[in-house]
Parts: structure tokens; C-alpha cells; sequence
């Protein structure tokens, strides 16, 4: 059953990180770490079991939805998960030219293309605002 918004104290926007805000140039990171990294954990941070589950239900779909912007890289072994990393270009650098299809430069390398004015986004994910959001729905 719906909840009336006005049950709750505050709101937020509902902001996800960019995969440059998140990831690292030059490294690689499992499904797992990602989750983490999402929560603004350490991606080797103990977590239990089913927080595990809830957070990796939120991992996969923004791996899925930003692939664009990733790469992969298949297990070293049978007993590890896959990999992900920041495609070239996409956050000035950094991966190795085996990559598919990378990003043709542009000439505006630290200019976040996802602002409005085009300004450079923030240079650390935990300069993210939360402040709550004011809505008109009372």
C-alpha cells in the first residue's frame, strides 16, 4: 500500500554516483565492491550475508545501466567473480587500449558532461549533497 509523503520527516533526492565519481582510474573492482562502494563503504568492508544480498540488488542494475562507461574482464580463475573498471575516456584515462569502442576526446576532459552548465562535477563522491528536497506534494 502507498505511503502518504507526508509520513516522513524528509525527503532526498535520489542521486546515484557517475562510475568516475565511484571507481578509480586504473583499477578494478568485483560486483561485490561495487555494492560497497555504493553505500560509501570500503569495497573490502565486512558486511553480513543478507545486507550483502539487498546491496548487490542495487549493484547490478547500475553496472547494467552504466556499461557504457565500464569494462569487464572475464575471472582469473574459476573461483573469482568478474571484474569491472572505468572505460577509456571516461574519466581522462587510465585503462589499456584493449578496450572496445573507446571514447573519441573532446577537448573538455574534466568537464562533467551530465551538469547543466557544463561545470566540472565533484572531485570526491562524498561531496554529494544530501540535503532533503522540498515537495510541493505537502
Amino acid at each position: 500500500m502507498p505511503t502518504p509523503k507526508s509520513e516522513f520527516p524528509s525527503l532526498y533526492p535520489c542521486d546515484f554516483y557517475t562510475p568516475a565519481e565511484l571507481m578509480e582510474s586504473g583499477e578494478m573492482y568485483t560486483v561485490y565492491e561495487i555494492a560497497r562502494l555504493l553505500q560509501g563503504l570500503d569495497p573490502d568492508a565486512e558486511i553480513d550475508e543478507g545486507t550483502e544480498e539487498v546491496l548487490l540488488d542495487w549493484a547490478i542494475p547500475w553496472v547494467m545501466t552504466n556499461a557504457d562507461d565500464l569494462v569487464v574482464a572475464e575471472p582469473r580463475t574459476d573461483e573469482e567473480p568478474g571484474y569491472y573498471g572505468l572505460k577509456e575516456g571516461t574519466d581522462g584515462g587510465g585503462a589499456t587500449a584493449a578496450e572496445s569502442e573507446p571514447t573519441p576526446p573532446s577537448g573538455d576532459a574534466d568537464v562533467d558532461p551530465n551538469t547543466a552548465d557544463g561545470e566540472a562535477g565533484p572531485a570526491d563522491p562524498t561531496d554529494r549533497v544530501d540535503d532533503p528536497v522540498e515537495d510541493d506534494d505537502g
